[in-house]
């Protein structure tokens, strides 16, 4: 499975770009890939151009070599899965339902014995069985999380997209998420994109890192190792920063005098 950005190029009605001239490559092999920068770098919507639900000014996303802009959208959504954590409460809705649409595309309006092991499955994996009965508007806002997540994972996609999965969720929970989806990656082959505004989170779990920067741009794109550095994180952030090593990975400790 592979993802290719050719010049990609996007922008909201007459304003100046958001996303310009883009240019990368993904892979299952690539694993969890993090995606930072400051707001307003296009983070969002460069996956959301992925998923064609953005469509580019210029450029072109590829899935295995073909357009997605020409892969029906039923097609599109058994392939490549987008959970927007940070989306409305689904109204009356329990969450048991909320995520058996994860699995919609791939059962129709019959639910077979395969689609409730999956969904018992996801529910089970983020804490969720015993909130299964619950309406979806009663939970807090760290449970609303788990339970997008879980109803990402139900759709059993070969790419898994996740805009700020973490967000809302105390310090243990981000760990524990950001690691889970590092294990999927391994297990099941799967390539996950997800953005993240903490870096050393980002840098703690990622198999690579890209980092956007203003105007809408890649500044690096490689493992930890290789893009989380004082100048990357400088040009980014605007902030200055000492790196130190972890347990074999980068951390980064910004500098009290330079906010």
């Amino acid at each position: 499975m592979r993802i290719r950005i050719d010049s990609l190029t996007c922008g909201y009605h007459e304003s100046q770009p958001v996303l310009s001239d883009i240019n990368l490559e993904f892979d299952s092999d690539d694993g969890l890939i993090c995606i930072i920068g400051p707001n307003g770098v296009g983070k969002s919507t460069l996956v959301r151009c992925i998923d064609d639900l953005v469509r580019p000014t210029g450029g072109s996303v590829s899935l295995d070599g073909r357009d997605v802009r020409d892969i029906p959208r039923g097609e599109l959504a058994e392939r490549i899965g987008y959970v927007q954590t940070t989306s409305a409460p689904h109204g009356s809705m329990t969450v048991f339902e909320t995520v058996s649409m994860g699995r919609y595309n791939r059962m129709g309006w019959r639910m077979r014995a395969e689609d409730l092991d999956v969904i018992d499955k996801a529910m089970s994996v983020m804490g969720l069985g015993p909130l299964g009965g619950r309406p979806a508007d009663e939970l807090s806002a760290g449970q609303f999380q788990k339970m997008m997540i879980a109803r990402g994972l139900a759709q059993c996609t070969d790419v898994l997209i996740l805009d700020e999965p973490t967000a809302n969720l105390d310090l243990r929970a981000q760990m524990f998420v950001a690691s889970l989806l590092r294990r999927l990656c391994r297990a099941d082959n799967k390539l996950v994109l997800m953005i993240c505004h903490d870096v050393n989170i980002a840098a703690k779990v990622a198999d690579k890192i890209l980092i956007l920067a203003k105007p809408g741009r890649v500044l690096a794109f490689g493992t930890p190792a290789e893009v989380v550095n004082k100048e990357n994180i400088r040009e980014a952030y605007g902030v200055e920063c000492d790196i130190v090593e972890h347990e074999g990975r980068p951390a980064v400790l910004i500098r009290s005098d330079s906010v």
